[in-house]
């Protein structure tokens, strides 16, 4: 049996390498989306300034709900402090470091702020140069002896000019700028100057800078006692009336740093673990020590499991219908060599795994360099990740055979399944009648295939509907899913489709028309199958651009409407290079002349819990917090009760989410905030600008202690409208430095250009498939036509002359392209038109006006290219 599929394989090489492209791009796909999630749940970040410490003990930066994937909290969980003095007393410890980090800026001699990695933690004591390894241990000069005195990492005291024994000022927490002596640069020149990079205080100082130096702030008590391990717990998770100095209690670390004896490493870690058992704090080693440094880690991870979940749906479709679509071509081209076996005694069973035995070689082939082109696939789209911001430009990708080995799997299954469906019709035919039908097709197409599409599209449009009820991304999102349904019914419902116009098509040239046209059309009409799947595969990736670029763009476009129609202030005042606007800002600003109001904002991250069919379920998402006079600066359509309410434990929530969650005013709520507390907070108004801030409000008061840092992070300035009001708040923040003033809302430049990083992702992970289906369908093209070699020869036998040929040819080409343009937009028509009305008020999307006609050339360019050359190819060689 594989002789003879490599010997039949042979003499279809052109359909064959249709196959083969279209393995390879989906391996491909399949392998780079494998890689992200892989990556999501092993990649860890470099240990960086930890590399020094053996084992490291912090608080679990991450949500666990049963049965749901860990969510990351971006806000740092602090522990207490007293864990210090306890663990340095256990056997093979030489050294014990309580780390802190807490705003601080450097400024150069122009007043413009140093960078110095995260601002927000950007300053350290003195001790924590011991966790940094070899990094830290070159120093030049002596550690900061007292209140006025600071240590520099060598880039960024190369970066504001300043050596060791020079002054510079530094802002610190929010603190006006304060003098301070240079009394070291730290760090060794190369790879690992970065390692303990920041502003080093004397411990002491740090502590009161940061409001750590309550008391117990050296502790060397240990938890002795079944009470001290719940005092521990409590404060690892946090509490809501924690203290908001520094966002965070006095008498707490953000993790503590162990230094062992040579080998003794996993015995001292393994005795951590066993004393701090229950208390909900990690003890880690090795390539996990990275994470504890920077919270943010674990919301990069899980972006990337959630990003390489939502994709892997769209890029299985479309791998299998691709693939399944290029088996169909191919087994097609082979059903006279197959009723001729079935005329010689070979049985179905037999046909059947003759056409799956070539096509998994032909993929065999061909799952090798997809695996390879997968990988360096998902490292571009790596680098396009940490150029946006998503990701730490520090995480690194996990490689291992996993993907690549899923890949194959998935792959030879679909050509395994492909091909032997392709094949099942010519198997259980009687031979005689297969025989004849080899260089027919069926008179009629099959009314059951042709009824499961009409479902189906009918499915979809229903589907398309849940705009006009949802406007949320999830609602956004049955757009875009029910335009590749659609698609899939139209490859079902296609060959009925295509028979139809061709018989429209040539009932309208039957008389007038030239030879070429009448031929074109009665071909497009006579060959429905095999030109079904053509349009059917062109309008997919008509169909897939159209709807998931417009649903990006239009919700980006309700998104912006609700911000800009919500935002009453002119200006908005932030400090991004010092960790959060200082203490007193605010203050100063509604002092200012022409100012009417001034309120601080700030953005968190909650996960809401809440009872769905009887299962709690925990979703996480963006959370704005405001203070009882946000109604001056803002406008959010408040529905139900009032704005001026959020004091204490209160929250405000969108209209869509009291609806579907039943938070209406007055119910009362569970929430996990930002850094892993959870709480409870009433409802006391309800907004309709949900998409443009979010679906839930929380008060400052109940965010208060919660948060990273205690810092205001922006400041929303309504005034008087004069230009002498917006001239005094310029010169106000020229006067403060690391102050930014600029519009509330930035003047939209149009287009994608105002896109958020997301949906820069998304718009390149479309630009990738369509390529992926383009390059699939022109093979497909390619294969298609010359399998034709035998019927343009018995045309040119019968008078036919190759301009003529050409001319027909272009014609059907044209036929295809404009068959797939008018049922693509047929399909994407609804969709787009409903999710408009429900996003915009209006039945049509908003996006680039460009879209629709650059993919109307461009599937027309691919079907007429890739039908020409071919073409002339073989009416370069006799007819005979």
């Amino acid at each position: 049996m594989f002789r003879t599929a490599m010997r039949m394989a042979g003499h279809r090489i052109t359909a064959l390498t249709a196959v083969a492209c279209a393995v390879l791009g989906g391996t491909a796909l399949v392998t780079a989306t494998g890689v992200l999630a892989e990556s999501g749940l092993r990649s860890r970040l470099p240990a960086g300034r930890l590399a020094g410490a053996d084992v490291v003990i912090a608080a679990d930066q991450e949500f666990r709900a049963p049965g749901e994937l860990p969510t990351a909290l971006v806000e740092r969980r602090r522990i207490p402090s007293r864990l210090v003095g306890e663990l340095a007393g256990l056997p093979g410890v030489t050294a014990a470091v309580g780390d802190i980090s807490f705003p601080a800026a450097l400024l150069d001699a122009r007043g413009r702020v140093v960078p110095a990695g995260d601002p927000r933690a950007a300053g350290h004591g003195w001790s924590s140069t011991r966790l940094a390894g070899a990094a830290g241990a070159h120093v030049d000069g002596s550690a900061p002896a007292g209140a006025g005195e600071v240590a520099l990492d060598r880039a960024t005291a190369a970066a504001a000019g300043v050596a060791q024994g020079d002054r510079v000022r530094v802002v610190v927490d929010g603190r006006p700028a304060a003098p301070y002596r240079v009394s070291a640069v730290i760090g060794a020149p190369g790879a690992g100057e970065r390692a303990a990079g920041g502003v080093y205080f004397a411990d002491a100082t740090a502590a009161r800078l940061s409001g750590r130096d309550g008391t117990d702030g050296t502790g060397t008590a240990g938890v002795t006692d079944a009470d001290d391990a719940a005092d521990l717990s409590g404060a690892a998770h946090g509490s809501a009336g924690g203290n908001a100095a520094g966002g965070a209690a006095a008498g707490t670390v953000d993790l503590v740093g162990l230094r062992t004896e040579p080998g003794a490493e996993g015995r001292v870690a393994a005795e951590v673990r066993a004393r701090l058992a229950g208390t909900g704090l990690l003890t880690v080693t090795g390539a996990d020590r990275g994470d504890t440094a920077e919270p943010g880690a674990g919301a990069s991870r899980s972006l990337l499991v959630l990003l390489a979940g939502s994709l892997s749906g769209i890029v299985l479709l479309i791998t299998g219908f691709v693939t399944a679509s290029a088996l169909a071509v191919s087994v097609a081209g082979q059903r006279r060599d197959l009723a001729l076996m079935r005329a010689v005694g070979a049985t179905p069973r037999q046909i059947r795994r003759l056409a799956a035995a070539q096509s998994t070689v032909v993929a065999a082939v061909a799952v090798v360099p997809g695996a390879g082109l997968g990988y360096l696939l998902a490292g571009q789209f790596r680098r396009l990740l940490a150029d946006r911001g998503v990701v730490p430009p520090g995480l690194p990708l996990t490689f291992s055979p996993l993907p690549a080995l899923a890949a194959v799997l998935l792959l030879g299954l679909t050509v395994q399944v492909s091909a032997r469906c392709s094949a099942w019709r010519t198997s259980r035919m009687p031979a005689t009648e297969a025989v004849a039908e080899s260089r027919s097709e069926p008179r009629d197409p099959s009314r059951a295939r042709t009824r499961a599409g009409i479902v189906v599209v009918v499915a979809a449009t229903a589907m398309s509907a849940l705009p006009l009820f949802s406007r949320t991304l999830v609602g956004a999102t049955a757009t875009s899913v029910a335009g590749i349904v659609g698609a899939i019914g139209l490859a079902l419902a296609g060959p009925a489709l295509v028979r139809g116009v061709g018989g429209a098509a040539a009932r309208a040239t039957r008389s007038g028309s030239s030879a070429p046209t009448w031929l074109a059309m009665a071909n497009l009409r006579a060959y429905a199958l095999r030109n079904a799947g053509i349009v059917s595969t062109l309008a997919m990736a008509v169909v897939f651009v159209l709807t998931y670029t417009f649903t990006q763009t239009t919700v980006l476009a309700a998104t912006d409407r609700d911000t800009r129609a919500g935002t009453l202030a002119e200006q908005r005042l932030t400090a991004p290079g010092l960790g959060g606007l200082p203490t007193g800002t605010l203050a100063a600003v509604r002092r200012t002349p022409g100012v009417s109001a001034a309120v601080p904002v700030g953005t968190t991250t909650v996960v809401w819990q809440y009872r769905q069919f009887g299962d709690t379920v925990s979703e996480p998402g963006p959370a704005t917090i405001l203070t009882p006079g946000a109604s001056d600066v803002l406008d959010l359509d408040v529905r139900a009760g009032a704005l001026d309410r959020l004091t204490g434990a209160t929250v405000a929530v969108s209209s869509e989410a009291a609806r579907t969650r039943s938070a209406s005013v007055g119910r009362r709520i569970s929430l996990v905030l930002g850094d892993g507390t959870r709480t409870g907070a009433t409802v006391v108004a309800v907004y309709g600008r949900g998409l443009g801030f979010g679906p839930v409000v929380l008060s400052a008061d109940l965010a208060a202690g919660h948060t990273t840092t205690r810092l205001d992070q922006s400041l929303l300035i309504r005034t008087d409208g004069t230009r002498t009001a917006r001239q005094h708040l310029a010169a106000f923040a020229a006067s403060r430095p690391g102050l930014v003033l600029g519009p509330a809302q930035p003047p939209s430049t149009g287009g994608l250009r105002d896109a958020p990083p997301e949906v820069w992702i998304n718009l390149v992970t479309i630009v990738v498939l369509l390529v992926y289906l383009l390059l699939s369908i022109a093979n497909k093209l390619v294969a298609a036509t010359a399998q034709r070699r035998v019927e343009l020869a018995a045309l040119r036998l019968n008078g036919t002359t190759p301009r003529q040929i050409r001319a027909m040819m272009r014609r059907e080409a044209a036929m295809t392209a404009a068959t797939a343009l008018v049922t693509a937009l047929l399909l994407s028509a609804p969709p787009l038109a409903l999710l408009g009305q429900g996003f915009l008020g209006r039945p049509w999307p908003a996006g680039p006006a460009w879209l629709l006609p650059g993919l109307a050339a461009l599937v027309t360019v691919t079907a007429f290219v890739t039908i020409e050359l071919p073409t002339r190819r073989t009416l370069r060689t006799p007819p005979v």
